[in-house]
């Protein structure tokens, strides 16, 4: 199938839900009411849920339990509330995929958001690479869902987080999941630097970039495919993509650090799915 014709076909590309649109539009204007986003948080109860979740986990370490959108929102600052809108938005359009398993999806993408987030510390996009991170990968799900006897036999030849996926999706479609990621963030009207990250991450070096953060979250992402399938560190070693690496002017020590993030953990998904 190819690629306008996948995008074309029903129910492939889901329309962002009302709620996340009028909060993220709310966001974007120049003075954000957060009385208002609380009165449109409060039409969605999975919204609700997960922003209570959100405040009353144990980096705030209140003595008390948060028990409403009111007070919940001025906890959180508007970055971070933004990441968990489109974090919640995602995860809600794409509940179950056939053939994914959904909380190793959620983990892997939430490891690329922390890693994204870690390796933009010093830069001026050190949210917008959070979010990058954790929607880049979406396009995986609209290929599951449009074509999923394709994707079962590639799924059976190698895992969905193996390094070489995009290649190989490239391969046997044309195209790979980071095109398709990228029409997704695009038909959601979210912002470009957002939409060229997801087009471009897979191979950043391309003529087409002009992203900086494309990198970053290739890297992540590399990172975050190596901890999934369970790489040593020889192996990690062998396909570090050190041009990229040098470009950002990042250490490989820290890269390969163990201990680089807090890796998350499939209790902290079960927040998402």
């Amino acid at each position: 199938m190819e690629l306008l014709q996948l995008l074309q076909s029903p129910g492939a590309l889901p329309s962002i839900p009302r709620v996340v649109a009028l909060v993220l539009s709310e966001l974007d204007s120049d003075e954000p009411d957060l009385r208002k986003i609380g009165m449109q948080l409060k039409e969605d109860p999975i919204l609700t849920a997960r922003l209570l979740a959100v405040a009353n986990s144990a980096r705030f370490n209140l003595s008390r339990g948060v028990t409403s959108v009111a007070e919940a929102l001025p906890l959180l600052g508007l970055n971070e509330l933004r990441d968990m809108i489109y974090a919640a938005a995602v995860a809600s359009a794409f509940r179950q995929v056939g053939g994914v398993n959904m909380p190793h999806f959620w983990r892997y993408s939430l490891n690329v958001a922390k890693l994204a987030r870690r390796l933009a510390m010093d830069t001026p996009q050190v949210s917008a690479a959070y979010t990058a991170g954790l929607v880049h990968a979406a396009g995986e799900l609209v290929l599951h869902r449009a074509l999923p006897q394709q994707m079962a036999e590639l799924d059976a030849a190698m895992s969905v987080f193996d390094l070489q996926r995009a290649a190989a999706e490239q391969k046997l479609l044309g195209y790979s999941y980071a095109q398709v990621g990228a029409a997704f963030a695009s038909a959601w009207s979210l912002p470009k630097v957002l939409v060229d990250v997801v087009a471009y991450h897979v191979d950043p070096t391309v003529p087409q970039c002009r992203e900086p953060l494309a990198a970053v979250v290739h890297l992540a992402a590399w990172r975050a495919r190596g901890q999934e399938v369970n790489l040593g560190l020889e192996a990690l070693m062998a396909s570090y993509p050190d041009t990229i690496a040098s470009a950002l002017h990042l250490d490989s020590r820290l890269v390969l650090d163990d201990k680089i993030i807090d890796w998350t953990s499939l209790q902290e998904v079960s927040g998402l799915v």
